[in-house]
């Protein structure tokens, strides 16, 4: 798979390559980093939530544990090792002082990933966005990737 530098585009129309990818990110992410994932509903948000985080508990010799969306929960905590994620999915959120109510970004010593963060107001530094399309007739699934901050650096 090549390496994908800020603002490509990787087509991921299939769950293997989008394994591949998760897996790939989560080689780089550090505590500190979040990751935004935009795009519609069912087209690889949790999916790529749960290949990355499987992959981080596989690499740390961690129990594989269910990754469900957190839709009605709003946030799922998983200590992988000695690293706290912070899954969390803001589509039953309605507006941006929700958020400033949970704490998102409080604790530095954590990686968060979030499903629709185009709900929150103020980003922090250091992300990678994640933006799922499909192809206008849905034969095909693409990410665009940006990267901010120290993710620049990232060589996903």
């Amino acid at each position: 798979m090549p390496i994908a530098t800020n603002r490509s585009l990787i087509e991921v129309s299939n769950l293997k390559v989008l394994k591949n990818f998760a897996n790939k990110v989560a080689k780089y992410i550090i505590t500190g980093d979040s990751i935004f994932l935009y795009g519609q509903l069912g087209v690889g948000k949790t999916t790529f939530t749960r290949f990355l985080i499987n992959y981080l508990q596989k690499k740390t010799k961690s129990k594989v544990t269910e990754i469900p969306s957190p839709s009605f929960t709003i946030m799922y905590e998983y200590m992988v090792k000695k690293i706290l994620i912070h899954h969390y999915d803001f589509y039953r959120i309605e507006s941006h002082k929700e958020i400033n109510n949970i704490g998102i970004f409080e604790d530095k010593e954590v990686i968060t990933l979030v499903e629709w963060p185009e709900k929150i107001k103020f980003k922090p530094k250091n992300r990678i966005e994640l933006t799922f399309n499909y192809s206008k007739n849905f034969s095909c699934r693409k990410i665009k990737i940006k990267l901010y901050g120290n993710c620049k650096k990232y060589e996903i």
